[in-house]
């Protein structure tokens, strides 16, 4: 089986996301969002506890990147 995908904190998604190339975050709306290309990607607005799991499943799917190359990044 694979690695398990661990709960991050705010500020290691937004670092992560822009080693994948996604630049921001910007903030509009009700939420923070970051940009690659013409992929727009809501993120959630920065808090105390940690991005569960499955928020970062579907906050990866939108991104376009999967499971292995969130963790070996």
């Amino acid at each position: 089986m694979g690695q398990r995908l661990p709960p991050v904190k705010w500020k290691e998604l937004v670092k992560k996301l822009q080693q994948f190339g996604f630049s921001g975050p910007f903030i509009g709306g009700r939420h923070p969002y970051m940009v690659k290309g013409n992929l727009v990607l809501t993120i959630p607005n920065p808090h105390k506890g940690d991005i569960g799991i499955v928020l970062l499943l579907k906050i990866l799917k939108q991104a376009r990147i999967n499971k292995d190359e969130w963790l070996n990044q």
